[in-house]
């Protein structure tokens, strides 16, 4: 017959081994068929009452450890702890809005206003007062000493602040290109420059020189060791520096409000100071002298934070909502509706931050005094608790939702508070401490430009015969001798007549 007709071989199967363990029952396999369109209802209702599944859970617990074998105990293996973010539920309600018309810290923009009337009537006050005695009394005592104070101090000052513009645009663009290397520039080139300027001022053998000299040759070397203390965060100062000024380039025209603060900071101060050599013939020179000082203190940081204000909302519309916000429009919300907040907090913010500064310091330096040491502590606290109703970063606030100083500064203290690690992180954060470090580098190189041309005269007033100096001065004073020099003023000593009249 064929081949069909034999029958298979019977399957043998293989006996079962005593002791051992039956074998496992095959499990059973489930297709997935993905299809491109929606199943119909009756088949999907027919799917879901055959099998019905668990809803899904999500957990962030960690696995459990491995169950120990009657043969020997698996220890668990080591956890490692990991920061896990906190992702923060959703805002309920609406978002907080972007175009508050409210005029925020009413009373502190009058207070302001009121300030910048008096101390421009008062400088200008001042300096026709000066004007009219140098040009009605060209010999008396107080026009002789105007004019010496002009020519001494007035193109020194005007130099240094020309530089210091120079300086921190330089800056700023420097560290938009190589942020990872100007972080370390700035820390050090601080105590540097300070240490050096420090020195040249102690050269000068008097007393004012000598004690700015020393103050800031002692700040130096705070700079040095806080430099060394903080290296292990220069990396992510960079790093942030580098994240920060990235969206700078999608805004054309971002500087341009620095630059008109910086114009009109430029033109007040060259009032200022011959204000300042009017106001030194006052009755009460010194108090009046303070009050000028405070005065363009505080408009200064105004006009800084005008523009800090500016850039503020454009990054952090940019970063909270991806919104092109225009850089004219926060511009004139910064001169207007939020200009109350940037008064308040130019009057309180450097204040604040400086004695916080201090209370950390001191509590640091644990001793055997306890009474001492809880002291510190109690100011830190005391400290704290101001910081959170005043602060620096409450100035994003106040640019992207027009709030009042207090409140932004409550509101993003209190996201720093609610997310894990950020309140540490900010108080650790050195990128303040770098911007402040570069205005203070600026300030000590204009501080030797002003020095250093008085130190050549003095160096050319001891030896004139040196071959290191030019004919600069020597024609200037051959000119003076010849008459040929307009710009002489009158001499401080009278003429001495040579024969008879």
């Amino acid at each position: 017959m064929g081949a069909a007709e034999n029958p298979a071989p019977p399957r043998q199967e293989a006996a079962p081994v005593r002791g051992a363990a039956p074998a496992p029952a095959p499990e059973a396999v489930e297709k997935v068929v993905v299809v491109d369109q929606a199943p119909p209802p009756e088949a999907a209702a027919r799917l879901q009452a055959q099998r019905q599944l668990a809803p899904l859970q999500v957990t962030t617990q960690a696995p459990p450890p491995p169950m120990s074998v009657a043969s020997g105990s698996v220890e668990p293996p080591p956890q490692v702890a990991a920061y896990q973010p906190v992702m923060q539920p959703p805002q309920q309600g609406p978002l907080p809005s972007l175009n508050s018309r409210k005029y925020t810290n009413g009373i502190t923009l009058c207070l302001f206003l009121l300030h910048l009337a008096a101390a421009a009537f008062a400088m200008g006050f001042f300096v026709f007062k000066t004007a009219q005695e140098i040009s009605q009394h060209p010999r008396s005592h107080n026009a002789r000493r105007a004019r010496s104070l002009l020519r001494n101090w007035l193109l020194p000052v005007e130099g240094a602040v020309a530089l210091s513009i120079v300086l921190a645009f330089a800056w700023q663009k420097a560290v938009r290109a190589w942020p990872h290397a100007m972080v370390r520039v700035i820390l050090w080139s601080s105590f540097a420059v300070t240490l050096a300027v420090g020195a040249l001022l102690m050269c000068f053998s008097t007393l004012a020189t000598v004690g700015l000299g020393v103050a800031m040759v002692v700040f130096s070397i705070g700079t040095g060791l806080y430099a060394c203390w903080v290296t292990r965060r220069v990396g992510f100062t960079a790093r942030v520096f580098e994240r920060a000024v990235k969206p700078v380039d999608k805004f054309r025209g971002l500087n341009g409000p620095a630059y008109l603060m910086v114009a009109a900071g430029f033109a007040w101060i060259s009032v200022w100071c011959v204000a300042v050599i009017g106001a030194v013939n006052f009755r009460f020179p010194g108090l009046t002298i303070f009050g000028l000082v405070v005065s363009l203190a505080w408009t200064a940081e105004v006009m800084r934070n005008v523009a800090n204000l500016t850039a503020s909302r454009v990054i952090a519309l940019y970063y909270l909502r991806g919104m092109q916000s225009s850089v004219q429009f926060s511009f004139q919300r910064a001169l207007s509706y939020n200009l109350g907040s940037a008064c308040l907090g130019s009057l309180f913010v450097p204040t604040i931050e400086a004695l916080r500064i201090l209370a950390r310091g001191l509590n640091l330096l644990e001793g055997e005094d306890e009474f001492m040491f809880s002291c510190a502590h109690c100011c830190l606290h005391v400290m704290n608790a101001i910081f959170s109703f005043g602060n620096s970063w409450a100035f994003v606030h106040i640019a992207a939702y027009g709030r009042e100083f207090v409140h932004a500064s409550r509101s993003t203290w209190g996201q720093f508070e609610a997310l894990p690690g950020m309140a540490a992180l900010a108080d650790s954060d050195i990128t303040s401490s770098v911007c402040f470090l570069t205005g203070v580098t600026s300030g000590a190189l204009c501080a030797a430009l002003a020095g250093v041309r008085r130190l050549h005269y003095v160096c050319y007033a001891e030896n004139p015969t040196s071959r290191l100096f030019d004919g600069t001065i020597p024609d200037r004073l051959s000119k003076m001798q010849e008459g040929r020099d307009p710009l002489v003023p009158t001499p401080r000593f009278p003429h001495q007549h040579v024969g008879g009249a």
